[in-house]
């Protein structure tokens, strides 16, 4: 059976995700594996341009994407039947789905799912086919006719095919037989030399005589002469008969194109919709790059393992993963506001009123009296400055920047040189199309009965706010967001300490007039000393809908 990690734990952050998701995410799993190793940071999107820089200013890389945690193929115990040649026989397809105790056997060639053989298509073939010529019909060899009857070439070129003609069992007496043998006919005959004689000069391609271990020196300079090849076998002509129709290859009456495959990455939810479209068993399931991995089936689904995850610097569902609410959520560790995240279970949850969840990570280490290497020190540190605009966000506390000047000692960095370093990478948004800069620090958020989403971006160059700022305007004009009521797009000049906001839905000019006390002017207004979505921006917009409500 394929193996499944069942101990493996996911430590994931939001979707379009900023510095404190990616590193907070690395932090935490490194922190988790000091006493049982199974935790392994992944991201639900593209990284920033701020937190490549970081992850590369301390040698690190970016945790793989996942962006869906659904449950999939990988995900469940198939079975590793292994795969056969489409010129094996009948029988012998037959005996390794007995071996195997299967039904179903994949034909394989160079890794490629070629088709599939049942017991089913064994049985249609075998009791159902009246074609008196499917030796030749099928592409059968001489040597696989011999292996089926557990025989043993003697004469003549076993690698031949066998021509078209009938298969005779050669009891009769020897004037009898001659009348019904033809040419190409294949002879199953006792230890008598007439008949066997007689058999070769009438023209048969070959002759199988049974019960014995050689034949006469007789018989064998005629077969060489007629190019009639000879076999034995210890079983009795019954048997020999019966065995000879199973000597065919599997490639006359497998299944071919198209035959239903599965990725390993296929979700279960395709499994289940294909198998219940169709009365196969088995199915195929192949990489990424087609090649044969094992056969799964409905019963294999039903003990599919949900994947196992931590949330990080989120909890709420519009920003978590993909199919969030069918993996299984062991912990989250947060510092925004409690949403509608839901589990199946009691769960660890902490959350904590402080300006980035890098800092309850830090916490944590010394918690337990760890100190983290410099790397990982190195990005709870950005992390915390990221989030605090050094130290300038509301949202920051003491804790924070407590927190991210003793990470910074540790990693051997000058706090405020650092994050002008990091700052200036991250508002590179050169070559960016305006898709991209909305989306790239991007979160939805349900509020009332409404979803607001809301984009941000943060910038030391008053220029390249007033150029996105543009841009921006005509972009969201012409591409609402989809799914969602109201569309805010925040642009951050670190600096100034403050932001301009776009604001596009319906209502949404007078709703932000509402919550920030400002005019908005052509769905634009600037907002001095507001540059924290979190506890500036969203907290607004929720008193707001609650009192025009």
């Amino acid at each position: 059976m394929h193996n499944v990690p069942k101990d493996e734990v996911f430590v994931i952050g939001h979707k379009n995700p900023d510095t404190d998701s990616i590193c907070s995410a690395i932090a935490y799993a490194n922190l988790k594996n000091q006493t049982e190793d199974k935790y392994i940071p992944k991201r639900a999107g593209n990284i920033n341009k701020e937190t490549e820089f970081v992850l590369n200013y301390f040698g690190l890389s970016a945790p793989e994407l996942v962006q869906d945690v659904n449950m999939q193929v990988k995900d469940i115990a198939y079975r590793l039947v292994e795969g056969v040649s489409e010129t094996i026989t009948m029988k012998k397809a037959f005996d390794l789905m007995h071996e195997n105790d299967a039904t179903t056997l994949p034909i394989v060639s160079h890794g490629k799912v070629k088709g599939i053989v049942t017991v089913g298509d064994i049985a249609r073939t075998h009791m159902a086919d009246d074609n008196a010529y499917i030796l030749h019909d099928a592409g059968t060899k001489f040597q696989q006719i011999i292996e089926t009857i557990d025989g043993k070439l003697v004469c003549g070129n076993g690698h031949g095919y066998v021509p078209k003609g009938k298969v005779i069992v050669g009891a009769a007496h020897v004037e009898r037989m001659e009348q019904y043998v033809n040419v190409n006919d294949i002879v199953i005959l006792s230890d008598r030399k007439e008949s066997q004689l007689r058999a070769i000069e009438k023209g048969a391609c070959m002759i199988i005589v049974c019960l014995v271990d050689e034949v006469p020196e007789q018989t064998l300079a005629l077969a060489e002469q007629y190019s009639c090849v000879v076999a034995v076998t210890n079983n009795d002509t019954y048997t020999t008969a019966r065995l000879i129709g199973q000597s065919i290859p599997v490639q006359y009456f497998m299944q071919r194109d198209p035959i239903m495959t599965f990725y390993e990455d296929d979700s279960i939810d395709t499994l289940k919709s294909t198998m219940a479209r169709t009365r196969v068993r088995y199915f195929p399931v192949i990489d990424g790059n087609g090649n044969y991995l094992g056969l799964v089936s409905r019963r294999n689904y039903i003990n599919a393992r949900r994947k196992q995850l931590i949330l990080v610097d989120h909890n709420e569902k519009t920003q978590s993963v993909n199919h969030v609410e069918k993996a299984d959520i062991l912990e989250i560790i947060d510092h925004h506001r409690i949403a509608n995240v839901e589990t199946m279970n009691p769960v660890y949850f902490r959350n904590q009123p402080l300006g980035c969840t890098a800092t309850i990570i830090y916490q944590m280490y010394q918690e337990q009296n760890l100190i983290p290497d410099r790397a990982t020190a190195g990005i709870l540190c950005a992390a915390i400055l990221s989030d605090t605009l050094l130290f300038q966000s509301p949202t920051c506390t003491p804790l924070d920047e407590a927190a991210a000047r003793k990470l910074a000692e540790i990693a051997g960095i000058v706090v405020e040189e650092f994050a002008m370093e990091m700052f200036d990478a991250g508002s590179n948004l050169k070559g960016k199309t305006m898709d991209e800069i909305l989306h790239q620090d991007f979160k939805k958020f349900d509020i009332g009965e409404r979803v607001v989403a809301i984009g941000q971006i943060n910038s030391i160059n008053k220029k390249e706010l007033e150029e996105i700022r543009q841009g921006m305007y005509d972009y969201l004009s012409e591409h609402p967001e989809p799914g969602c009521d109201m569309t805010l797009f925040i642009m951050t000049d670190i600096l100034a300490d403050g932001s301009g906001i776009l604001c596009f839905g319906e209502d949404a000019g007078s709703l932000c007039e509402l919550a920030f006390g400002e005019t908005f002017d052509d769905h634009f207004a600037y907002l001095d000393g507001v540059v924290s979505r979190k506890k500036q921006v969203v907290p607004s917009l929720i008193g707001a809908m609650h009192g025009s409500m």
